[in-house]
């Protein structure tokens, strides 16, 4: 794979790099975001393909990217498909950081420390090239406006720039509300990306953690006052869930 191409996981990164802040929106999301870009990535360079809700290596020759790489070797080495949302739902530590640093040795971003109330040390990434990112934007932008089936790379970072809430940072407020929902439509333009979304949102609302539960036997009934489990809503990602010490926060 030659490298005239941007990935598609730096797409998505340089997509959450906000330039006011020099921060990535919704970043741990994110993580599982570009987990599956990778996926992506490596279903648009022939290297796997899905098989049901699987991955499978069909190719297992290098790309020629380093990180592309580690990611096909790890699946070749599963040696049986792996689900989806196994793979997305796996540890990925370090991964953004690694995109970062990849970009800023690319030359794309440059790194700003600082600290935080003067004391916490801070790596803030500024965009050293605003066309790229106005590139990328505006690919999103025209398949949302025109209606117009884009290509799998487009439609691919389209639903995962959704299944990881970037939605909102991209078309805020109620003015943005009608693109937010055609950039959820465009997953269905391509199938290895609408996969890939799909398991990033499951993993989000935690149903890579559920075990699969086995029909309850003839005649057995559920314990009086039982309340049935919701099943989780797909298609829309997960809210950051708050605990006690995050609400008393907010007041």
């Amino acid at each position: 794979m030659g490298r005239s191409r941007r990935t598609l996981p730096e797409e998505l990164l340089l997509l959450a790099l906000d330039p006011a802040t020099g921060t990535t929106a919704q970043p741990q999301s994110l993580d599982l975001g570009l987990a599956g870009a990778q996926l992506v990535e490596l279903a648009l360079a022939g290297r796997i393909a899905p098989d049901g809700d699987r991955i499978a290596v069909v190719a297992p020759r290098p790309t020629g990217d380093p990180t592309l790489d580690c990611a096909l070797e790890l699946l070749r080495r599963r040696g049986a498909p792996v689900r989806a949302v196994h793979w997305i739902g796996g540890p990925r530590l370090g991964l953004r950081q690694t995109y970062l640093s990849h970009l800023e040795r690319c030359g794309m971003v440059h790194a700003v420390a600082g600290q935080m109330c003067g004391v916490l040390p801070t790596t803030r990434y500024q965009a050293t090239d605003t066309a790229i990112s106005r590139e990328i934007r505006a690919r999103l932008d025209s398949a949302i406006r025109t209606g117009v089936p884009p290509d799998p790379r487009t439609a691919a970072l389209a639903a995962l720039a959704h299944a990881v809430g970037l939605g909102k940072h991209l078309y805020p407020g109620n003015e943005g509300r009608s693109s937010r929902s055609r950039l959820r439509d465009l997953i269905r333009h391509d199938p290895m990306g609408g996969l890939v979304a799909h398991a990033v949102m499951d993993v989000q609302n935690g149903v890579a953690a559920q075990p699969r539960r086995s029909p309850a036997p003839a005649g057995r009934q559920a314990a009086p006052g039982a309340r049935p489990v919701p099943e989780p809503a797909r298609g829309v990602p997960a809210q950051p869930r708050r605990g006690p010490m995050a609400r008393a926060a907010a007041h």
